[in-house]
């Protein structure tokens, strides 16, 4: 692999930028200062270094974000709303990433965002069902068969029917909802549907991934080799390094 489409990758610059890092004499390849970006690499056994620091050969990232309320899920938003992707610091990742599938711009907990398009296309496929679970506040009373709603697929006000989902009720006023599909505003819909109004909306689960009980709202950190695993096996892909 070319030197610098490596760097480019792994340290988030431009060809460009990465140009002009090297015409400084500021990387190295096992222990020798390379000037070409054209210099060829092995990825996984040439060590490369920036300013004297090795750089971690990754394929890709894929990040645990604790999304707080008031931010868009998205790479760029027409209004200038505040984005889930500048949350992310580049200490965590260098590269741009993309969110994988949506949390509702007043919705919190967890989204995960990546730099892998194979894998946003595994988990936010229909045909995957990859689990989300949701923790869902409402106001009003949910209709006496909401649960079996639920269970045999919900119908929408436009007529569409979910895929069957589950409800479980916590206390007056809170329930968790599992879902197996990402429809636009989805969890709401449902409860509207059985009778009730949503007013607060947290992401807890998606698929084996679970929420960092110990991650800051508005913090993010790059997934666990261990979750990294779980995540690959639930969507059918060979597990690779992260």
């Amino acid at each position: 692999m070319r030197l610098d489409r490596w760097l480019a990758h792994h340290i988030g610059s431009t060809r460009k930028e990465v140009d002009r890092v090297l015409r400084a004499e500021r990387v190295t390849v096992d222990g020798e200062v390379v000037r070409k970006g054209a210099t060829h690499i092995t990825p996984g056994t040439s060590v490369v270094a920036l300013d004297g620091a090795r750089l971690e050969h990754v394929e890709r990232y894929v990040v645990m974000l604790h999304k707080p309320a008031g931010v868009v899920s998205a790479t760029k938003d027409p209004h200038g709303d505040p984005l889930v992707v500048d949350l992310v610091p580049e200490s965590v990742c260098p590269r741009a990433l993309s969110p994988v599938g949506r949390l509702d711009k007043d919705a919190t907990g967890l989204l995960l965002l990546t730099d892998d398009g194979d894998l946003v296309h595994a988990i936010t496929h229909p045909k995957r069902g990859v689990t989300k679970l949701y923790e869902v506040r409402y106001d009003g009373a949910l209709a006496a068969d909401a649960q079996h709603a639920f269970e045999t697929g919900v119908v929408l006000a436009d007529g569409t029917r979910c895929k069957p989902a589950r409800l479980d009720l916590v206390a007056p006023g809170l329930a968790h909802v599992t879902v197996h599909e990402g429809k636009y505003h989805q969890v709401k819909r449902m409860i509207a549907a059985v009778g009730a109004h949503v007013t607060g909306l947290h992401r807890t689960r998606v698929g084996p991934i679970l929420l960092d009980p110990a991650l800051p709202e508005g913090e993010a950190r790059r997934l666990t080799d261990a979750e990294l695993a779980a995540l690959d096996a639930v969507t059918g892909r060979a597990a690779s390094e992260g």
